[in-house]
């Protein structure tokens, strides 16, 4: 079983596919950040006001859910992704006991990913010889033109930025957008504390009736 999934995790197709979720769940969100708000704008059956409030409430919703995103989902659980690795399923592989922690190997892993010259020119002007746990990593950086890159162990910790992209916008950003939203429209004059309760009022009312 911990073999069939280290073999899924450490398919070149599938690292390739899911090494970019941050890049494109970032992308996606600006976009809606930008788009939505821009769509309720040109709306003409809205009327001035509406559009306002509207429009900064939904831009302010993806700004959040970026923000928690990038600050706190992303980093918690490709580490945590991989710490889980390292001491449990995957605590007899040897790949694993050389990186410390997921930011060193991705510290590794970007150098690897680069053309041997540009990477061989990088490490040059970094004299320590403590930049990695192992000396070998450093060593293959700078004579091997095609340095091992672990793909289990990039498999592993863009799985846990994957289930943390999907938990994490899904549950924790709308909660705290929740939370956050219609304070900062308030600090922005666009909703007052008498509609803000009556709308709290319409709400409570619906959740009786239903």
């Amino acid at each position: 079983m911990i073999s069939a999934i280290a073999n899924g995790l450490s398919n070149s197709t599938l690292a390739n596919i899911a090494q970019n979720t941050t890049a494109s769940v970032s992308i996606e969100t600006t976009l809606k950040s930008l788009g939505r708000p821009g769509f309720i704008l040109i709306d003409s059956n809205i009327s001035h006001d509406t559009k306002r409030y509207a429009a900064a409430k939904e831009f302010l919703y993806q700004a959040i859910c970026l923000a928690v995103y990038l600050a706190l989902i992303t980093p918690v659980f490709k580490k945590g992704a991989f710490k889980l690795a390292q001491k449990t399923f995957f605590k007899n592989k040897p790949e694993f006991a050389k990186f410390k922690n997921a930011t060193e190997y991705l510290d590794y892993y970007n150098l690897a990913s680069k053309n041997f010259t540009n990477r061989r020119a990088t490490l040059m002007k970094n004299h320590s010889r403590n930049k990695f746990m192992h000396d070998s990593l450093r060593q293959d950086l700078v004579s091997q033109v095609s340095p091992e890159k672990y793909p289990l162990i990039k498999g592993t910790i863009e799985l846990g930025s994957l289930i943390g992209s999907v938990l994490g916008l899904a549950i924790l950003a709308p909660q705290i957008s929740h939370y956050t939203v219609h304070p900062m429209l308030k600090m922005l004059g666009l909703e007052k504390k008498e509609e803000s309760q009556s709308v709290q009022n319409q709400q409570v009312k619906l959740d009786k009736d239903a």
